[in-house]
């Protein structure tokens, strides 16, 4: 089973750009102020003039973003928002190296949550939602966020204590929370802007999915590779050239690679080249022999125990 991580990273990127602008301009009251106007020109004039200093907002350019977590959609954030003049920080613990080598030069690593919520002036979030990070920005982060900070959430409604996001907000603790998870709580708080779940709807988002997954298809079928499966290791290779190559999907369990060498030892059968890779209860193996392996050569091979599959390429 395959996904597709990061094809709609820009999409979810630009949204997030979108959403520090609504917070710090403070459009969104100010659109429901002029959509409740009624009178002619001049009474319309007299009007905004008089109450557009209700809608003062802040500029982005010179003030500090917090992204927690550094993946594919959090680093385009960073970059993006370092691009329009704010200083960056970043936390993740796991960030992969070909991540870091796309992560803008300017930014700074935090120590921890902690610290980089008490030195920002606006944090973005882009954390996956499982056991560990539910309710990871917790009460106590949220306690040292800087006063008038905007918290922005574009991963996922649970990773966020919202009863403690929205006594931050009551409180005036928080300038503004944007989420893209409308919650009864949230539609209607003065300080929340909520989206009805818009990071991915785009279409360019969809094609990249689209063509992402296809070309992830296409890869397994003509050279046994796997990326991105959500039950299977994660597998790169080479194309096998003139050898042909035998792709073996088993049980990750002790001896069945040695197995299936014996098995092609015994047909004379040279191994040029083998790659095994496990994930929780399965692992997938990679074998390229010097010439085709005869039918019942495989067919002992998918009898060996533990051995699931066997496809030759």
């Amino acid at each position: 089973m395959f996904n597709a991580p990061g094809a709609n990273s820009n999409a979810v990127a630009e949204l997030a750009i979108a959403g520090m602008l609504l917070a710090a301009r403070n459009i969104v009251p100010a659109l429901n102020f002029v959509h409740g106007l009624e009178g002619d020109e001049d009474s319309l004039n007299e009007q905004i003039e008089k109450n557009k200093k209700h809608f003062a907002g802040f500029e982005l350019s010179g003030k500090t973003l917090g992204v927690l977590g550094l993946g594919a959609i959090g680093v385009k954030v960073a970059n993006s928002a370092a691009a329009l003049g704010l200083n960056i920080i970043g936390f993740d613990p796991f960030m992969s190296l070909e991540n870091a080598w796309k992560l803008t030069s300017s930014a700074e690593p935090a120590s921890s949550i902690d610290d980089l919520v008490s030195r920002s002036d606006l944090i973005s979030l882009h954390i996956p939602l499982n056991d560990k990070t539910r309710n990871l920005f917790s009460e106590e982060h949220i306690s040292r966020i800087k006063k008038g900070a905007i918290l922005l959430n574009f991963s996922r409604a649970g990773v966020v204590d919202e009863a403690a996001v929205l006594a931050a907000l009551d409180s005036g603790a928080l300038h503004a929370y944007v989420c893209d998870f409308p919650t009864p709580a949230l539609i209607n708080h003065p300080r929340a802007i909520t989206l009805p779940h818009l990071g991915a709807s785009t279409e360019e988002a969809e094609d990249n999915c689209a063509a992402m997954v296809a070309d992830q298809l296409r890869e397994f079928l003509e050279h046994g590779t796997i990326r991105n499966s959500v039950n299977f290791p994660e597998v790169v290779v080479t194309p096998s050239g003139e050898s042909v190559r035998l792709c073996i999907a088993n049980q990750n369990k002790p001896g069945v690679v040695g197995h299936i060498s014996t098995v092609l030892g015994e047909a004379g059968l040279n191994i040029l080249d083998l790659l095994n890779k496990s994930r929780g209860d399965y692992a997938y193996t990679l074998v390229d022999i010097e010439a085709n392996a005869p039918a019942e050569i495989l067919e002992r091979i998918r009898a060996i125990d533990g051995v699931l599959s066997v496809r030759v390429i």
